[in-house]
């Protein structure tokens, strides 16, 4: 499953939240970073530090995350994965082990524009953040950015292919819209749609 969602809307939180509570429901739980499988910045910075169509287009290493995560624990796979790929902070290898995930576990990915790259992914959580709430929310250093999430926004459409949307505009105040599989029928729609709608 993928928590996906601009950096602001906080996946990794959210995606170590729903990991706390799994056990308890019986489920084990594997987080994976998207970040910890982007590029070396030799590719990922090749157009310069503030591109943003170089941020949509190059920053993540989905044959790699295919191949070390997604792979192993998904149907058939080794049950055994790669945590980190890459040490953004020291540009090189992580070196890390792979690790033996629990058995039964739900893996959650957790990063940025993860939705439309082709990876298997069985469930979609998506931190919907309007274009205005963006600019409104981002620090100037960091808005060279944005246009990266607009194209996402435009040439993805991350909300239609979402299992389920959490509308994250105001963070004390999210609310959670289903679709896909666990979106409400036609008859009970209109039952739910106090408890779908934002307050």
């Amino acid at each position: 499953m993928a928590v996906d969602g601009p950096e602001l809307a906080g996946p990794e939180a959210l995606a170590a939240a729903i990991a706390e509570r799994l056990p308890a429901l019986g489920r084990g739980a594997v987080v994976v970073p998207a970040t910890g499988f982007y590029r070396p910045a030799s590719l990922r910075l090749e157009h310069g530090r503030t591109d943003p169509d170089a941020r949509y287009t190059d920053w993540l290493d989905a044959g790699a995350l295919t191949r070390e995560v997604l792979g192993p624990l998904g149907p058939g796979g080794s049950g055994v994965y790669l945590p980190v790929l890459w040490d953004l902070t020291r540009d090189r290898a992580a070196r890390l082990p792979r690790q033996p995930a629990p058995a039964g576990a739900v893996l959650l990915l957790a990063g940025t524009m993860l939705q439309g790259l082709g990876l298997a992914l069985d469930a979609v959580v998506h931190l919907r953040v309007s274009p205005a709430a963006r600019r409104r929310r981002t620090a100037a250093g960091d808005a060279w950015a944005l246009p990266a999430f607009d194209r996402y926004d435009t040439e993805v459409d991350p909300v239609a292919l979402a299992d389920a949307v959490v509308l994250a505009d105001h963070p004390d105040r999210p609310a959670l819209v289903l679709g896909g599989r666990w979106a409400p029928s036609q008859s009970s729609s209109q039952n739910s749609s106090s408890q779908n709608s934002p307050s």
